[in-house]
């Protein structure tokens, strides 16, 4: 019934900032064109919240990244010269293509007085034909977002097309992405149509397959079955997938079909290359390790 269960693992976005890394994995480095998935929170951040917890300008390439919020704001400021509060049930959706730098840090009366904090980053990789392509941002307010709520299952579709529901959320690969909100006892069918999906726990226990699984396991379901998760507990659960791009490397913040592309990567933003966000270019997070050969993992 499933591929492969992962737990997630503790990571640091910075200092004080402790995130729970579901992919990439080991022995399962990619769903569909999904290469990364990070799980933030939920915590409750006293004020004055810590510039310690900001993300400071940080480049990409070669990638979509994906920011959704449960819980908490968040101010995203990019290279290309967006700056955009991002509210629980939103979407950030941006394109790095051949090249963006972002921050993303808590401001005005959030960092003032704090409160709980929850959200998810995905990374989507590109398909090979586009992957050098003009770096774009877009902002999709909740109200855009098509839902359905019925039998114990409330669920956003958040980019893709499932459950006759299709998100205005522009993407460039057939892929699903879908918040379920679970009352106990509440069964779910995953989406049809798709070579590889998952479900990610995000609160509760679920059952798959006559086991039991918790929060912070992604459950990658094995090709060509039909699984039906059911709530044990209320549950939020995040569906994920789509059909693969073929191989990828991955260094840092940078995703590519092509290992030395991500060496220039590397090479410009060392020299500056790389523009830094429109109002936030007063620091950034330098290279990891220098210029040294990275030795780019291939992701497939």
């Amino acid at each position: 019934m499933l591929d492969i269960v992962i737990d997630a693992r503790a990571a640091q976005l910075g200092p004080g900032f402790e995130v729970a890394r579901i992919l990439p994995y080991r022995k399962r480095r990619m769903v569909g064109p999904f290469i990364f998935l990070d799980h933030a929170g939920p915590v409750s951040l006293r004020p004055v919240i810590s510039e310690e917890m900001d993300v400071l300008p940080h480049p990409h390439i070669g990638l979509s990244t994906i920011t959704y919020i449960f819980h908490g704001k968040w101010m995203h400021r990019d290279s290309v010269g967006y700056e955009q509060v991002i509210k629980p049930g939103d979407v950030n959706w941006m394109t790095a293509g051949s090249g963006v730098s972002h921050s993303e840090r808590f401001e005005d009366e959030f960092r003032r007085t704090g409160g709980d904090l929850e959200l998810l980053q995905a990374w989507v990789a590109l398909p090979e034909e586009i992957e050098e392509t003009d770096p774009t941002f877009h902002h999709y307010e909740q109200t855009q977002l098509p839902h359905d709520d019925a039998s114990g299952v409330w669920l956003r579709v958040i980019a893709g097309q499932a459950y006759g529901l299709k998100s205005p959320v522009q993407t460039h690969s057939p892929l699903f992405y879908v918040h379920s909100e679970l009352a106990p006892e509440a069964r779910l069918k995953l989406p049809e149509g798709y070579s590889e999906r998952a479900v990610y726990v995000a609160r509760g226990k679920v059952e798959l397959g006559g086991q039991l699984y918790k929060k912070g396991q992604l459950l990658v379901v094995e090709a060509g079955k039909d699984p039906v998760i059911t709530a044990r507990t209320p549950a939020t659960v995040m569906l994920l997938g789509g059909e693969p791009l073929g191989k990828r490397h991955i260094w840092w913040n940078f995703v590519s079909s092509s290992k030395e592309r991500i060496e220039q990567a590397k090479a410009d933003w060392e020299a500056g290359r790389i523009k830094l966000p429109v109002h936030d270019d007063e620091e950034f997070i330098p290279l990891p390790g220098g210029s040294k050969k990275s030795d780019a993992e291939p992701l497939s």
